[in-house]
């Protein structure tokens, strides 16, 4: 099994400064090996589609606004599930998640446990722009905190660069979906709605 993962959002509190109102996570499931290939194969198509550089890299908040929905109604037809953490930061302390390591670890945990049931000695790749120290701890905590004696829900936790990981954009491009569904622009549920089929659940944090 094969879990990615990225995130929309940033860390900072200060919304009224221009700091995201919310923080997502993405996690993207494959069960199958020949799946994630084949969808990894479509995306590499969609570039030549679009006329763009085969080395592009699909990010929601850093793309064409077109783009989101393209890359969603291409890979929408293929066998991936996935599952969501969001902090909306307008309703927390200010006192709470000073660091984006904190953001990151507590929606992790929030998904992660969601995902549990789904599980299977899953090999887990995030988006390796964490610094190497951040990520050595986020790898050692998220295996002890969702493994369980005796049951391993996740064999290895790999960081890689999303810019050469195709299924890396997949996590970031619903990621970014997710947060725009919860926000209040026009049509902010439409971009979503579009891979809505391939959600198991989306926790949003607090309620």
């Amino acid at each position: 099994m094969l879990v990615v993962v990225d995130e929309s959002g940033d860390s900072g509190l200060k919304i009224r400064q221009g700091s995201s109102r919310f923080f997502s996570l993405a996690l993207v499931l494959f069960d199958e090996s020949h799946e994630a290939d084949a969808i990894d194969a479509r995306i590499r198509q969609l570039r030549q589609e679009l006329a763009l550089h085969k080395l592009f890299e699909f990010k929601f908040n850093r793309c064409n606004p077109h783009f989101p929905k393209a890359f969603l109604q291409a890979v929408s037809a293929y066998n991936f599930f996935f599952l969501g953490g969001v902090i909306d930061k307008s309703k927390l302390p200010r006192t709470q998640f000073k660091q984006k390591g904190s953001f990151y670890k507590y929606v992790a945990s929030l998904a992660f446990t969601n995902a549990r049931p789904y599980l299977n000695e899953a090999t887990v790749i995030i988006d390796g722009s964490a610094s190497k120290d951040f990520q050595g701890v986020f790898g050692a905590y998220l295996r002890r905190r969702i493994n369980e004696e005796g049951i391993r829900y996740i064999k290895k936790v790999k960081f890689q660069d999303s810019a050469k990981n195709n299924l890396v954009q997949i996590a970031d491009m619903i990621a970014g979906a997710i947060s725009r569904a919860f926000s209040d622009k026009l049509n902010s549920h439409h971009v979503l709605e579009i891979v809505k089929h391939r959600q198991i659940f989306v926790q949003l944090w607090p309620k």
